[in-house]
């Protein structure tokens, strides 16, 4: 079982979270009518690169917020917890 370290309420198991997916997936910059292949790549590309990799975590049976975090998708090793609008850190990247 995982163990993911809430910022708001320290490390919980797994099972309370929900992943989010990828963070940071920046929307097309035409916001009022982007072209279909930029809205889909928006939707539903994502890198899935193995390696660190951040996404949105949500503590769905906890203080039910919203975070990132840096986990390693080989080993699930998770190297930094940020909160959300925060940039991604350069120290574990």
């Amino acid at each position: 079982m995982l163990l993911i370290p809430c910022p708001h309420c320290g490390p919980r198991e797994e099972r309370e979270f929900r992943c989010g997916g990828e963070s940071h997936v920046a929307r097309p910059a035409s916001a009022e009518a982007p072209d279909d292949r930029a809205f889909a790549e928006y939707l539903y590309v994502r890198s899935n690169a193995k390696g660190v990799q951040a996404e949105r975590w949500h503590h769905l049976y906890g203080c039910r917020r919203w975070f990132n975090l840096l986990r390693d998708t080989v080993t699930h090793e998770i190297t930094a917890v940020y909160p959300m609008g925060a940039p991604r850190p350069e120290s574990a990247a």
